[in-house]
């Protein structure tokens, strides 16, 4: 989500390639001083990995991974990754940096033909150019191009830090691995790391790997009721995004770029998670919707929302994000903002709900539930969830994995009530759950109708047929899995259970009754 100007990586990346630049120079005179420092730095550091031991295995472990054949599978991998998850220029950025930092390393290698230290030929001998050296180089982009990615496409700065971090550590182990393997001189390895990061950030500087905005590359979209005045505003949960200043600016600058007004702003607060901020934007006039939050408040500002024909566009935020995932959109920012703003309107259903324990009639746009996952929900460690985001549902859900099955009865489209017993009871909008589960395979957020799943693994072990006939959308129904259909679902448990709604708890109770309202909003969604 961060933007950066060309000015910083330019000058950066200019410090670092002069330095090189004068290193290579000093190398090529056969520099005195650097040669003596680099022969008694060598025979001091090759001294400390004794032939045959346990250090000098893992150092040759380490040199074979950071090779040319496996930086080759390296890069392709990232790449392809990358082109998959739509961040194609982002793949051509991978591609552009190492590819470059591969080509000049070795044309240098060529052309300065320094040979490598005398003491290498203990481990094993190598007679190619030393300067630069090329695992240095390629761990230097690699870690430059996954440094811009993890800043691009990580929302949680904790663990964005964390991984910055590890890939610093990684390109340190490779360097130390040189060194005391006696593979390269000091300035050898320097040269490497200089040349990498400093082609990562010139290259930053005049190819922005960001996607480009849809209003940029296609057409516009024919309006049936053209928007005369491209009213835009904004509902943001202000704790879910890291700056808001910043936030602002992006989605500001954005919007005037793709032809809309300067954005209108509403905070939700602990008392108005989002119905009051979308109410106060449907008055004033809004020609489309923008909310920037998790799963509650997206859901408060859809219900309220729905039937106006004002479009919602939403810029994911939360942990979860189930309604985004399944509409396929975005979890990187910027590119939410640009479906948001540029998107493809798509009518999608909505849930009514009522039910008893004091539940008010409200909405649901994901699933409901009761009993097990449910269970999961409320014994998520918000702070837990603060740090690691979705590894907090997987401790809770190991904690509950053996919620005890409780007696329910199922009505479907107000035909009689049929006796079951489950640990858990879902009724889905949609078709993927968490952690991409296919726990309702044939379910379509557009279809009219409610997908029901029952789900009773009488012992532990149970829970892993159950797991492996979900990942596989086995259609087969029985005792473990029960799977039903209609646009009206009421659900009655025998004791109190616990219940949820969209990913929130909405405390325990014995009754959900559920209505699909068929296409009752617009969402913005990819083209």
């Amino acid at each position: 989500m961060t933007d950066r100007s060309r000015s910083t990586p330019l000058v950066w990346s200019a410090i670092t390639l002069g330095l090189f630049a004068v290193l290579t120079v000093l190398v090529v005179i056969d520099w005195a001083p650097l040669t003596d420092l680099d022969r008694s730095a060598t025979d001091e550091t090759t001294t400390w990995v004794a032939e045959g031991s346990w250090l000098e295995h893992a150092l040759r472990i380490l040199e074979h991974a950071g090779g040319t054949i496996a930086g080759i599978i390296y890069t392709i991998l990232l790449a392809a990754w990358l082109w998959w998850q739509s961040q194609r220029r982002a793949a051509q950025y991978a591609l552009i940096v190492i590819i470059t930092t591969f080509v000049v390393t070795h044309a240098l290698k060529f052309l300065t033909d320094r040979n490598r230290p005398d003491v290498q030929a203990v481990f094993a001998h190598l007679d190619n150019g030393s300067f630069p050296s090329g695992h240095a180089s390629f761990i230097a982009s690699l870690t430059g191009v996954l440094y811009v990615v993890v800043g691009m496409l990580v929302r949680r700065s904790g663990i964005r830090r964390l991984l910055h971090v590890l890939l610093v550590l990684l390109a340190v182990a490779m360097c130390f691995d040189r060194l005391l393997l006696g593979r390269h001189f000091p300035s050898d390895v320097i040269g490497g790391l200089l040349l990498g990061f400093g082609a990562a950030l010139l290259t930053r500087a005049f190819f922005d790997p960001q996607p480009r905005s849809t209003a940029l590359t296609s057409e516009p979209l024919v309006a049936s009721v053209p928007a005369a005045t491209r009213d835009l505003h904004v509902v943001l949960n202000p704790i879910k995004v890291e700056d808001v200043g910043q936030f602002r600016s992006i989605l500001s600058a954005m919007a005037v770029e793709s032809g809309w007004r300067e954005p209108v702003w509403h905070y939700t607060t602990i008392e108005d998670p989002g119905t009051g901020m979308a109410a106060k934007a449907s008055v004033a006039g809004a020609d489309l919707v923008i909310v920037c939050g998790g799963d509650g408040t997206v859901r408060e500002v859809c219900a309220e929302l729905a039937g106006t024909g004002i479009p919602v566009g939403i810029v994911p935020a939360g942990t979860g994000n189930l309604l985004a995932r399944n509409l396929d959109i975005p979890l990187y920012i910027r590119s939410a903002i640009d479906v948001a703003l540029n998107g493809q309107d798509r009518a999608i259903d909505m849930v009514r709900v009522s039910g008893d324990g004091g539940l008010e009639d409200t909405h649901f746009l994901v699933m409901a539930g009761m009993g097990f996952d449910a269970a999961i929900m409320e014994g998520v460690n918000e702070d837990i969830k603060k740090k690691v985001g979705w590894l907090a549902y997987v401790l809770s859900g190991l904690k509950s994995l053996m919620f005890p099955a409780v007696k329910v009865e199922v009505s479907i489209d107000d035909a009689p009530f049929t006796k079951h017993r489950a640990r858990t009871v879902l009724v889905g909008n949609v078709g993927y759950l968490q952690a991409g589960m296919p726990l309702l395979p044939d379910a379509a957020i557009d279809d009219g109708v409610l997908d029901v799943v029952l789900l009773h693994p009488k012992r532990f072990l149970s829970w892993l047929p159950l797991a492996f006939r979900v990942l596989t959308k086995g259609s087969k129904t029985d005792e473990l899995i029960e799977r039903f259909t209609g646009r009206k679902v009421v659900i009655r448990a025998a004791i109190d259970t616990p219940r949820q709604l969209d990913g929130d708890s909405i405390g325990s109770g014995r009754e959900l009754s559920m209505e699909c309202i068929h296409g009752r909003l617009l969402v913005r969604a990819p083209r």
